[in-house]
C-alpha cells in the first residue's frame, strides 16, 4: 500500500481545518522546479524502473518516456554531422542560437534564475498578469481540504492541455471577466479556465468546478465552439479534432482503476497516493514513470485509432522517420521515433499543482524532454541553425498555396506547410528534442550556472526557448507571427 489508501467518502466537502498551503504566500504559481521541496530537507533516494525491453515487447517501449529521448537521439547525432534527410545543419549558428536565448532569460529573470518556474499550463492561465488559479482557489470554501482541492485543479488542468492545440494564426478569444483579447496558448487557457468555472464539462449542477466523464460526453461540438468563441469569422483550427479529444476523455475517464467512481482526471491523485511504489517520507515521493503510466495508459482511448501502431497496439504521438538508422536485420519498430508531446506537456502542467499543493515530489522528472513543437523547433530555424532543403521547401511552399485557398486559413507570410506526418516534420520535431538538450548545457554555461545551480530543462523551456521560438517568430512574420514551418493541425497532436 502506498502512501494513502483511497477515500471513498464524499470528496466535495473535506476537513474545514484550513491548510498551511493555502496562505497566501504559498499559493502563487509554482517556482524553480529545481528544488520545489527544499524545506523538507534531502530526500531519501527512490528506484526508477527500467524501460521495456524493445526486443520483447517494442509497443511498450515506444510508449515509453524512456524512448523519447533515445530514439531521438539518433537522429539528433546525424544532425551534428549535416546528414539529415530533410534539413541543412549550420553548427556555426549554434553559440548565436544559445545567445539568444541567453539574452531572453537575462532579461527576464537575471539575476534571479531561481525564480524561473518550470514549464507548465499554470503560467498561461496568468496571462495578462491576472493570477486566474490563485483567484480560482480563493473562491472555494476552507472547508474543501487540499487534496479535493488539488482534484479540481487536476481537473481544470487535463482538459486545458488537451485543449492546448495550435490555435492558427487568426483565432482570438476575448475574455468574459476582463474584456481583454488573448490568442494561441494563452487564449485557449484562459476559455479553458473560464468555461470551467461556468461548468461546462461538468454534469453535476451543484459541483461545476470539476470535470466529469458524463459532461464531457453530453459536451457538443456547438457548445465548445460557443465556449471557445470559434465561429466562421473567428476559425479556431481542428476544432472537431478537441471535440472528439474531449469525447474520447470521457470514456477513458471510465477506467476506475485511474479515475475512480467519480471518472474523474483529478482522482489520478488518488491512485498515485496510494501506488505501491509512491514512498511515504516526509513528503509524498512518486516516481515520474508512475504518473508516465496513467497518462499514457488511463488516457490512451484519447489518441486517434489511425496513429502508428505495432502489433494492433496504437503507439499514440510516435512516427516512422526515414533519417533513423537502416540495416538489413532491422526490426519495423526501429524505423519509429516517439515523441508524446501532449503526454509530456499533461506530466509537466499537473506536476505543478500537485507539487505546489500538497508537496508531492516526482522522482525521475528530468527523464522528461524538451516539448517537440513548432515554437522549439522555430527556434532552430528562424535563427538559421536549420534549413529546410529547396526540394521539401517547394513542396511545403506548394501545399500552403493549396491550403491558403481555404476559407478561413491564413495566405499571407507564406511558409511551407506539411502534414503532421509528414517525413519533414518527424525529422524536424527529433532534432529539437535532441537540440534542446545540448542548448541547456550551452546556456547553463554561458549564463555562468553550473552542476546543482544551473537551469534544469523545464525553466529553459519556460524562460527560454518557447518564449524566444515565439519572439523571434514575431519578428520574422509579423502580420501572422506564425512559426517559419507550418503543420496541418487536426487539434490532436500540437
Amino acid at each position: 500500500m502506498g502512501l494513502f489508501g483511497r477515500n471513498k467518502t464524499n470528496k466535495s466537502a473535506r476537513s474545514g481545518e484550513r491548510s498551511p498551503s493555502l496562505q497566501s504566500e504559498n499559493i502563487r504559481s509554482p517556482t524553480s522546479a529545481r528544488h520545489p521541496n527544499a524545506s523538507f530537507g534531502s530526500l531519501p533516494a527512490i528506484s526508477i524502473p527500467k524501460p521495456p525491453d524493445p526486443n520483447v515487447d517494442p509497443a511498450a517501449y515506444l510508449r515509453s518516456i524512456f524512448a523519447v529521448r533515445e530514439r531521438t537521439k539518433l537522429i539528433t547525432n546525424k544532425a551534428r554531422n549535416d546528414q539529415l534527410n530533410h534539413f541543412d545543419v549550420d553548427m556555426s549558428k549554434w553559440s548565436e542560437t544559445a545567445q539568444y536565448v541567453v539574452s531572453i532569460i537575462k532579461r527576464d529573470f537575471a539575476p534571479d534564475y531561481h525564480s524561473i518556474p518550470p514549464h507548465g499550463r499554470w503560467q498561461h492561465f496568468e496571462a495578462g498578469g491576472r493570477p486566474r488559479v490563485d483567484q480560482l482557489l480563493a473562491t472555494w470554501p476552507s472547508q474543501i481540504d487540499n487534496q479535493e482541492r488539488t482534484r479540481r485543479l487536476i481537473d481544470l488542468f487535463v482538459v486545458s492541455v488537451l485543449l492546448d492545440a495550435g490555435a492558427g494564426t487568426t483565432w482570438q478569444y476575448k475574455s468574459k471577466e476582463s474584456g481583454r483579447v488573448y490568442r494561441r496558448s494563452e487564449g485557449l487557457a484562459v476559455a479553458s479556465i473560464e468555461m470551467f468555472k461556468a461548468g461546462l464539462f461538468s454534469s453535476n449542477p451543484n459541483q461545476p468546478h470539476q470535470v466529469d466523464a458524463h459532461g464531457l460526453k453530453q459536451l457538443s461540438l456547438e457548445a465548445l465552439a460557443r465556449g471557445l468563441q470559434s465561429s466562421e469569422t473567428n476559425q479556431l483550427a481542428g476544432m472537431e479534432g478537441r471535440a472528439g479529444v474531449l469525447s474520447r476523455l470521457g470514456d477513458a475517464l471510465r477506467n476506475q482503476t485511474y479515475f475512480g467512481t467519480d471518472a474523474r482526471p483529478g482522482d489520478m491523485l488518488d491512485y498515485l497516493l496510494s501506488h505501491p511504489s509512491t514512498l511515504a517520507s516526509s513528503i509524498p515521493i512518486v516516481p515520474l514513470p508512475t504518473l508516465w503510466d496513467v497518462l499514457m495508459d488511463g488516457l490512451s482511448p484519447i489518441w486517434p485509432s489511425t496513429r502508428t501502431s505495432i502489433g494492433g497496439v496504437s503507439l499514440g504521438d510516435a512516427w516512422p522517420c526515414s533519417a533513423m538508422p537502416h540495416m538489413p536485420q532491422s526490426q519495423a519498430w526501429e524505423t519509429i521515433v516517439p515523441f508524446h508531446k501532449l503526454t509530456q506537456w499533461l506530466a509537466y502542467s499537473l506536476m505543478a499543482p500537485m507539487n505546489k499543493l500538497l508537496h508531492v515530489h516526482f522522482a525521475g522528472s528530468e527523464l522528461l524532454t524538451g516539448l517537440p513543437e513548432y515554437r522549439n523547433g522555430g527556434l532552430f530555424v528562424d535563427t538559421g541553425l536549420l534549413t529546410l532543403k529547396e526540394s521539401d521547401k517547394k513542396r511545403g511552399l506548394e501545399a500552403y498555396k493549396v491550403n491558403a485557398t481555404i476559407k478561413g486559413q491564413p495566405n499571407v507570410e507564406v511558409v511551407p506547410l506539411f502534414a503532421v506526418d509528414d517525413d519533414v516534420i518527424v525529422e524536424w520535431r527529433a532534432v529539437t528534442v535532441g537540440f534542446l538538450d545540448a542548448l541547456l548545457e550551452e546556456v547553463n554555461a554561458q549564463l555562468g550556472l553550473f552542476a546543482k545551480d544551473g537551469l534544469t530543462l523545464a525553466q529553459l523551456l519556460e524562460a527560454g526557448t518557447w518564449k524566444g521560438g515565439r519572439e523571434i517568430a514575431e519578428v520574422s512574420r509579423p502580420n501572422t507571427k506564425a512559426p517559419p514551418i507550418m503543420i496541418v493541425s487536426d487539434g490532436t497532436v500540437f
